[in-house]
């Protein structure tokens, strides 16, 4: 019987010390923390009720009006987002990305909670807010991953985690677009199927393990070497020659990590250290011309493209109305990923000298998605609708694409991320300036035809804007490479010269 018991005892403790082992194995290494975030990801996305958002709002379920949709309940996402954006961005960091994940499972089951069973604009307005909750913690998702993984696997990491969001987002919108038009099912029950994808994503992230570090308050000890030229950026995004170099380029200084606090100092004075190296990183980063040019981009265009997107489905009821036509949001959800996908991935194989001709694919790209938004104006056919924002949403994914490369080659990931993130802000804060002037009731009020009027005006603005950037950048590098010239032939002159006065000299002599 002391035999059996031993044994027994034997057993239990290399089962627990086998489990411990593997459970600190399977956290210790990049591939367990990558998987689990990556079926976080993919639940999170996989949204099939996301592109009937509007059909859902005004049709029998929640029988709300147009006015009531665009002019009082979508602003709200706006606003929340913009309000929750910055703290939780500190937050994010402090907290060590995990809480603000779970926070976000938690703001994305009370969103579909509340667009299940709860009625009324101020219902809505909260589902607005939830979502806009939502949209803030992204960045810990984002983030997350370099936290807990050497700097060797970020690429690898970064595109799993990438290939998963997109992957979900193309499954949900075709799903969601196969049940409606195939199998007939209703918007409600198209909700009740993202309220369980988000329920299963919460639970992923229980499984995360908590960072040992952070960014800015739990910052490690010794940073880990940067990845030379050519190593942890995509395919295509080293640098080539430069021309026309009129422009300062980054200094050292913005390449290489700052001083953070160190891990335990996470008092007041740690939250006003950071605050003023934030501050020093900023000012550090918008020092460059160039960098500066690619993030004005990225805030102007960041901040039309969220508001076509916001209320393009107002737009496409109001061409073809859910009640009476047939929907096929899904579809075109589907096909705008896809094809923001491959222009994304096409980017790598085009040779061109950016510092050189940047401003012009701009000001070109700036100057399509203009006339795409134009086109969905002035047409009252949903095909044209359809079409414009297909080519418009790829135009913005490539050029954004584009923009992010050019940004994160000469920066490191701290302040790659900070500029990310103060990007982004200043675009929710243009953003929200056009919703208060244009979209909410207590501004302008405008009808959702004359809004994409303003969209597609707004960016023959930014058109106009780099295309005489562009031209001023070209005129300049002309006239430096004709003075270059000049003073070339100019010495080669000399040098002739020089040469047959020492000749005629000799000859003299003799």
């Amino acid at each position: 019987m002391g035999s059996i018991v031993i044994l027994t005892n034997f057993i239990l403790s290399f089962a627990t010390e086998a489990m411990g082992c593997w459970k600190q194995e399977k956290t210790n290494t990049w591939a367990f923390p990558t998987l689990i975030l990556c079926l976080y990801g993919f639940f999170y996305m996989m949204k099939p009720s996301e592109p009937f958002l509007t059909p859902y709002l005004m049709g029998p379920d929640k029988n709300l009006s147009t006015d009531e949709v665009t002019n009082q309940i979508l602003p709200v996402w706006t606003y929340s987002y913009l309000a929750l954006l910055f703290p939780v961005f500190l937050l994010t960091d402090y907290l060590r990305y995990k809480p603000v994940l779970l926070l976000q499972g938690i703001s994305l089951i009370l969103t579909w909670l509340l667009l299940l069973f709860a009625h009324g604009v101020l219902a809505m307005q909260l589902v607005e807010f939830f979502y806009g909750m939502v949209t803030a913690t992204e960045v810990a998702y984002y983030a997350y991953i370099y936290s807990v993984v050497s700097t060797q696997h970020y690429q690898r990491v970064t595109s799993y985690c990438r290939s998963a969001t997109l992957v979900a987002a193309t499954v949900a919108a075709v799903l969601g677009q196969l049940l409606v038009s195939l199998a007939h099912v209703s918007y409600f029950y198209l909700n009740a199927f993202t309220l369980a994808s988000v329920s299963l994503a919460f639970l992923c992230a229980f499984f995360l393990p908590v960072p040992q570090r952070s960014m800015f308050f739990h910052k490690r000890d010794a940073p880990e070497p940067l990845p030379g030229p050519g190593k942890g950026l995509p395919a295509g995004a080293a640098r080539g020659p430069s021309s026309c170099q009129g422009e300062r380029s980054p200094d050292a200084a913005a390449r290489a990590p700052s001083p953070q606090p160190q891990a335990g100092r996470a008092g007041p004075h740690a939250v006003l250290s950071v605050l003023l190296q934030l501050a020093r990183d900023l000012r550090g980063c918008y020092g460059s011309r160039k960098l500066l040019c690619w993030s004005l981009w990225w805030a102007l265009a960041t901040a039309g493209f969220n508001q076509v997107v916001n209320y393009v489905q107002v737009l496409w009821d109001l061409r073809a109305p859910s009640h009476s036509s047939a929907v096929y949001n899904g579809a075109v959800e589907a096909i705008a990923t896809f094809l923001s996908s491959l222009t994304s991935f096409l980017v790598q194989y085009v040779k061109i000298n950016w510092d050189y001709f940047g401003e012009l694919a701009l000001g070109i790209f700036s100057a399509i998605d203009a006339s795409c938004l134009f086109l969905m104006h002035f047409s009252t056919s949903i095909w044209a609708c359809y079409a414009g924002y297909l080519i418009f949403k790829a135009c913005y994914m490539l050029l954004l694409t584009i923009a992010t490369f050019q940004i994160a080659v000469n920066l490191s990931m701290e302040r790659y991320a900070l500029m990310f993130g103060f990007n982004n802000f200043i675009a929710l804060l243009i953003q929200t300036i056009l919703t208060i002037a244009v979209v909410d009731s207590r501004g302008l009020g405008l009808d959702i035809v004359t809004q994409f009027l303003i969209y597609g005006s707004y960016f023959a603005i930014i058109h106009g804007i780099f295309m005489i950037r562009s031209i001023c950048v070209l005129v300049s590098c002309k006239y430096q490479r004709k003075i270059e010239r000049s003073c070339t032939e100019q010495l080669n002159q000399a040098e002739h010269e020089s040469r047959e006065q020492i000749v005629t000299s000799y000859m003299t002599w003799l």
